[in-house]
């Protein structure tokens, strides 16, 4: 008789146990974690510089980069006057809550209300490991197509809010704001959709008013 063990399911039990701890921890610290997931060159960069501008002054925000090389994120969003820190994922294609709590041990939490996750570049990997954060929000542009939900449905499925960014971008592209929304809305009838442009500022207010009451949510959760 062959025995098979499921590595994999092992795997995300634990990490889902390990995440479960870490969000119980942030709550009662009162600090709030976004993890932000898309695929690469989504605007993720863009649109955190964006919110942390806008909510400055408000929220204390922090940023941690994931990358699997090189810190020029960090470098953006530190010019902004939010702490960052660039973690380095030596080739793993997304983050998890370990990562993700040795990652937060770096920065100085205590001065902060906010911090954003801006995952590894990619729709599949980081949609199968709770990062230990309390909202999702998936990053998806308009050049990347509407189709996307249907491509990739597990990162929609988990994911509270969807940000279609480069929104001033549309005139140039066959994109269907009301199709991609129908098909996330299919596969997680709960997800928030906020089209916005970062570099206009269109829809910002509406995204950075969900961020806040989510904050405020989690904070009496």
């Amino acid at each position: 008789m062959i025995r098979t063990i499921e590595l994999k399911e092992t795997v995300t039990a634990s990490n889902d146990r390990d995440a479960a701890e870490l969000r119980r921890e942030l709550t009662a610290r009162g600090l709030f974690l976004v993890n932000l997931t898309s695929a690469p060159g989504s605007g993720k960069t863009t649109l955190i510089s964006r919110t942390v501008s806008d909510l400055i002054g408000r929220v204390r925000i922090g940023v941690m980069e994931a990358d699997i090389a090189s810190d020029v994120d960090a470098k953006k969003i530190a010019a902004l006057g939010a702490a960052s820190i660039q973690l380095h994922t030596d080739g793993m294609c997304h983050m998890d809550a370990g990562m993700t709590r040795a990652g937060l041990a770096g920065m100085p939490t205590g001065d902060l209300d906010v911090v954003f996750l801006e995952n590894v570049g990619n729709l599949i990997c980081p949609a199968e490991f709770d990062t230990g954060a309390h909202v999702n929000v998936m990053i998806l542009s308009v050049p990347e197509g509407d189709d996307k939900p249907l491509k990739y449905p597990l990162m929609f499925q988990k994911s509270d809010a969807l940000v279609v960014t480069k929104t001033d971008a549309a005139p140039y592209f066959d994109f269907d704001f009301a199709a991609v929304t129908r098909r996330a809305r299919a596969l997680n009838p709960g997800i928030a959709v906020f089209p916005v442009s970062a570099k206009t500022g269109e829809g910002m207010r509406a995204w950075e008013d969900w961020l806040l009451a989510e904050r405020k949510r989690g904070r009496h959760a």
